[in-house]
């Protein structure tokens, strides 16, 4: 049995979903996978949780019973017999013996912090990482990379990829021993609800827009996901990890939905084709290309018939010709699931 310590940054809703379901598969994690996967610290912005040395042979921290408190508005410092108040992420992985570091800080995707410096720290103490967050890794890719290498660490990301769709997995592990030529995905949910909305009714934009915040698919701020850069940030991250590119957001041609109008859509319905938002990175002659926006596909395209919230990706090989995924959750459940997911995959390998 495998019991491997965590040290967990960021208790938002991608970080307490993870540590509830840590919970809830702990029996299947011991019997199917032989993984006692027990957490020794929760860091937030304003102070942390840590068991005290060597109390994590026997058991983790009280997850629930962090979650519970961290929801009552008080700091995880606050919590009785455990809280450290003033401890944030870095002082985190920097004062606790740990194996593996599972990023969920809320970041900022320009400078790439404070997950940068907790994922720079992590892997030059040679703790693997996990993370759902993509800031670190969307101009700053080949840095933490080379350094994982040097200290023998795993980096696994896909969780910052699509959350729960598994597009890393796919590019990686299933197309293993193909040259893959490039891929094309539906990789932000709100945008696709909001053309499939337009498709199915003829409703505005605007309209669409704020179907998708009333059910909550949509931001009350939803300028990164209708403007095209969440799905570049996507795009970067598996060009890079699946394609070996160095692509930055900067690298990426972007153009969003917001001038997408009823008469386009109504075109291409007439033209028996169908506008999705498309992010696609391809290699053209000795070097590779990024793009993302509105396309208009034939039906019989595979990400033709993706609708409402759904994601999907494509992948175009030599050996295994065209390689579609699609679904996966896009909630905090989801991407804690991914985050899961590449843990068990990490220990498999290891």
């Amino acid at each position: 049995m495998a019991r491997p310590r965590l040290i967990l940054c960021g208790f938002g809703r991608v970080g307490r979903a993870f540590a509830r379901l840590l919970l809830d598969r702990a029996a299947l994690l011991r019997e199917t996978y032989g993984l006692d996967l027990r957490v020794v610290a929760v860091a937030d912005l304003d102070g942390s949780a840590c068991l005290p040395d060597g109390a994590g042979a026997s058991g983790g921290l009280p997850l629930e019973d962090l979650a519970v408190h961290f929801e009552a508005k008080r700091s995880l410092g606050a919590f009785p017999g455990v809280g450290r108040p003033g401890w944030s992420g870095r002082q985190a992985i920097e004062g606790m013996a740990a194996d593996v570091l599972v990023e969920t800080t809320p970041t900022n995707i320009q400078d790439g912090e404070p997950a940068l410096t907790h994922v720079r720290l992590a892997l030059g103490r040679g703790l693997h990482v996990v993370s759902a967050t993509k800031g670190p890794f969307l101009r700053h890719h080949a840095e933490l990379r080379a350094l994982a290498a040097r200290r023998g660490a795993a980096l696994k990301v896909s969780a910052a990829a699509a959350a729960a769709l598994p597009t890393l997995d796919v590019g990686q592990v299933a197309l293993a021993g193909a040259r893959v030529a490039g891929f094309e995905g539906i990789l932000n949910g709100t945008t696709n609800y909001i053309l499939t909305r337009m498709a199915a009714d003829g409703a505005a934009y605007a309209e669409a827009l704020a179907e998708a915040q009333r059910l909550g698919i949509a931001e009350p701020d939803p300028s990164l996901d209708v403007e095209g850069h969440d799905t570049a940030n996507k795009v970067v991250i598996i060009a890079n990890t699946v394609l070996g590119a160095d692509f930055t957001p900067e690298r990426v041609r972007v153009e969003g939905i917001t001038r997408v109008t009823p008469k386009a859509i109504a075109r291409a319905k007439g033209a028996g084709a169908v506008i999705k938002l498309i992010g696609r990175a391809a290699r053209e002659g000795a070097g590779l290309v990024a793009s993302v926006g509105p396309v208009a596909l034939p039906l019989d395209h595979p990400l033709a018939g993706v609708h409402g919230s759904e994601k999907a990706i494509t992948y175009h090989t030599d050996t295994m010709d065209r390689v579609t995924v699609m679904g996966g959750k896009s909630d905090p459940r989801g991407a804690a699931a991914a985050l899961l997911k590449d843990l068990i995959n990490l220990f498999r390998a290891h």
